[in-house]
């Protein structure tokens, strides 16, 4: 099944009030890791890219402002789509710029990592090194990946 399709079968499922594969274990990672989390650069079929230091995806979400986060809003948006927290300060792991590593802080406290302004998501459906989803339209924007720059890949 496309990406776009099976989150696409997801989310309807989800919307009727059944469970989804979203819940099931990935190996992604999720809105409760803990410590400081680290961003690094990979290199992957669509660029080099930010991922977590598992080599997860990193993503943008166009429906956020400023460094502002929107999927908190809106909902089950966080189910699929994790915001990367840290308990410390975020790592910048080779090739990532330290100076355009921040927070915001979520509702609760929890503390999400951004990039160059950008809040930072994991998907809950990737595997490591997945760039499948990138440019996914989900939840009233798109999920796009970012470069070392802090630019949108898709």
């Amino acid at each position: 099944m496309k990406p776009s399709n099976l989150l696409l079968a997801a989310a309807l499922v989800c919307v009727a009030g059944g469970s989804t594969a979203a819940g099931a274990e990935t190996g992604a990672p999720t809105a409760h890791a803990s410590g400081a989390a680290k961003v690094e650069v990979r290199h992957t079929k669509i660029g080099a890219i930010l991922t977590t230091s598992l080599g997860f995806t990193l993503y943008e979400f166009t429906k956020d402002h400023g460094s502002q986060d929107s999927c908190v809003k809106i909902k089950k948006c966080l189910t699929f789509w994790p915001a990367l927290q840290t308990s410390g300060k975020p790592v910048a792991g080779a090739g990532v710029s330290s100076s355009l590593l921040s927070t915001i802080t979520l509702p609760g406290g929890v503390k999400q990592v951004t990039y160059a302004g950008h809040p930072l998501y994991t998907f809950k459906e990737d595997s490591r090194g997945e760039t499948a989803y990138v440019g996914e339209k989900a939840f009233g924007g798109n999920w796009y990946a970012l470069n070392a720059a802090g630019h949108t890949v898709k």
